[in-house]
């Protein structure tokens, strides 16, 4: 396969995703099954890992390819250790796939952190990023709301979550649609003067930026009811903010099927009401979304829930061939021009994904 792009007057190719396919709980089952049905004439896929298992699972499906290599990242790696010590590993390999322009995009359900460091490793930040965000579609109501960073920086600076706003806006335009998206910064008040010493000169940046694109600030009960489009906040913020709402979510969900169980009359209210439950749950499911996006690399990166199962892999293939087809790099990179960088500390340390 190639990553070529088509001449002028050529039919449009096929978009290719790199799939880690050893990555997450439920590899490589799950991950192979879940990518076998995005794969189409217009969606090719490249498995990379143990080359005897998965030919069993791929067998002579079209549209798909297999990368051998022979080690494995785990989830309880440390992060950056594991990404030189197993060059050869299926993680590393496919973002290699991608920063040699074999493949457009990267998928992996694997260590996060790992990820993240192969990203920085070998695909590499776009020229201008000062640092990359794990961007995460969450299932607020009436339409989504995107939130980052989700884990991949514990500690920002305003310039940092001035710079978010523009991979979230660009993410919201180019992949969901979004027009002119409306961005809102995570805080403890909704009073400009609230939250911490880095939040409340971000609020002055942001405000001056983007006028009347800026909501303010944003607490976290307004994460799923689409008060914005794009919340901003640091890694660690964010990333509790994520389980919390998840965590949420399931709950909801359990008491629900636990009210039902209680009484015929609420088991037949269900039937009822089972096409809207139905559209609820999916809604919920953190698989609908398939994976959290890397923003500010040079391709599309996606990073699936370590659990994530077939649906999981399936949407988020089809989201990576989204962002290229959607041109979302090329977006953000254009857009970046569009605020300045900000003052930032001489020496900037590279990304630490929280634990």
């Amino acid at each position: 396969m190639s990553a070529r792009p088509a001449t002028e007057g050529q039919a449009a190719r096929a978009v290719i995703i790199a799939v880690d396919a050893q990555g997450g709980d439920n590899a490589p089952e799950a991950i192979v099954e879940g990518a076998l049905r995005a794969a189409s004439e217009h969606i090719h896929v490249l498995f990379v890992g143990r080359a005897a298992r998965l030919r069993e699972l791929v067998g002579g499906a079209p549209y798909a390819e297999i990368v051998d290599t022979p080690d494995v990242i785990g989830s309880g790696d440390e992060p950056a250790h594991a990404v030189r010590d197993k060059p050869q590993s299926s993680l590393v390999v496919a973002a290699r796939l991608v920063a040699e322009s074999r493949a457009d995009a990267f998928y992996s359900a694997g260590n996060t952190g790992a990820c993240l460091a192969a990203g920085l490793l070998t695909v590499r930040r776009l020229k201008g990023v000062l640092r990359p965000a794990i961007c995460v579609v969450l299932p607020s109501q009436p339409r989504p709301t995107v939130l980052l960073d989700a884990g991949a920086n514990a500690e920002v600076q305003p310039a940092h979550l001035r710079q978010f706003a523009v991979l979230g806006r660009a993410f919201c335009r180019e992949v969901l649609g979004v027009a002119e998206p409306i961005v809102g910064l995570l805080s403890i008040g909704e009073e400009p003067g609230k939250g911490t010493p880095q939040v409340i000169e971000a609020h002055k940046l942001l405000a001056a930026d983007l006028g009347p694109a800026f909501y303010g600030n944003v607490e976290g009960r307004d994460l799923l009811n689409s008060t914005v489009d794009v919340v901003v906040t640091d890694g660690f913020s964010g990333n509790i903010a994520l389980k919390a709402s998840e965590g949420a979510a399931k709950a909801v969900l359990g008491l629900l099927k636990q009210a039902i169980a209680q009484s015929a009359r609420a088991k037949v209210g269900a039937l009822l009401l089972k096409p809207d439950l139905v559209r609820v749950r999916a809604a919920l499911d953190p698989e609908e979304y398939g994976a959290m996006h890397l923003l500010g690399m040079n391709r599309p990166m996606l990073i699936g829930h370590g659990s994530s199962g077939a649906r999981g892999a399936e949407n988020a293939v089809r989201y990576a061939a989204r962002a290229v087809s959607g041109h979302l790099v090329e977006a953000i990179a254009a857009r970046l021009g569009d605020v300045a960088s900000g003052p930032v500390a001489a020496s900037d340390p590279a990304p630490r994904a929280p634990a």
